[in-house]
């Protein structure tokens, strides 16, 4: 496994609550769209054994030609070990990063597309959204739907309404819009519905889709193959 020790060039706050750190990209690397990547802090090597608090699994928020790799996070006040140390960090601070793996590339199948998130899971389809921006074939349209109850609403520059780039944007703060929009996105039964947040956020979204009609393969869920079955069977009375 080829680990990485690579500098942060900046910090952007976001938000009150979320910051995005760049982190240099090593000569050669590249990565899928909607991919994520393991970032470890000083110290989680040092031992016998790999200190998984120091370890995190995260999404990249950039696509490899904007030559830095974007992690995009909230920090609360009460946080974590490995986030409270990670706001500490300044540019020109190293960090480890492995395992890079996209499970959520954008699928290209002369379909719309419907990109579901909560709060900061938005980052992960940062990279789709610029993806196909860039080249839009074989996507019919694109139509994002993020629920944020802070209302510190996320890339705003990027996820606004464009009927040119037959994009559409759309970000509410509470569940009882959120979900009836859903409802209303899943009259399409043929779409391909991204789904990125909480493990309790997607399988509400799925319980939803799959009484919609959706079948389970049109929804696109960041992980792994072998967890898809724990998440894609839930029990719902259709």
């Amino acid at each position: 496994m080829q680990i990485y020790w690579s500098k942060i060039n900046k910090i952007i706050e976001e938000t009150p609550e979320v910051k995005t750190y760049l982190v240099d990209r090593p000569e050669g690397l590249t990565w899928e769209e909607g991919a994520h990547i393991h970032l470890a802090l000083e110290g989680f090597n040092a031992g016998d054994k790999p200190n998984r608090s120091l370890i995190r699994h995260m999404s990249i928020s950039t696509l490899t030609h904007e030559d830095s790799i974007g992690i995009t996070t909230r920090i609360k006040e009460q946080c974590s070990e490995f986030k409270t140390i990670l706001r500490t960090l300044e540019v020109g601070n190293e960090v480890a990063i492995f395992k890079i793996h996209s499970n959520v590339p954008l699928r290209r199948e002369d379909k719309n597309v419907y990109l579901l998130s909560s709060g900061v899971g938005l980052a992960t389809f940062r990279p789709l959204v610029l993806d196909y921006f860039e080249r839009a074939d074989n996507v019919n349209q694109m139509h994002s739907l993020n629920i944020d109850s802070s209302r510190d609403f996320l890339f705003t520059d990027i996820f606004k309404t464009a009927t040119d780039k037959k994009f559409i944007s759309q970000f509410v703060d509470n569940r009882k819009t959120y979900y009836e929009e859903v409802k209303n996105l899943a009259a399409d039964k043929d779409g391909l519905f991204y789904v990125v947040g909480s493990d309790e956020f997607l399988k509400d979204n799925i319980e939803v889709l799959l009484e919609q009609g959706i079948n389970p393969e049109q929804i696109m869920l960041d992980k792994r193959e072998k967890q898809l079955p724990e998440f894609l069977t839930v029990d719902v009375s259709i």
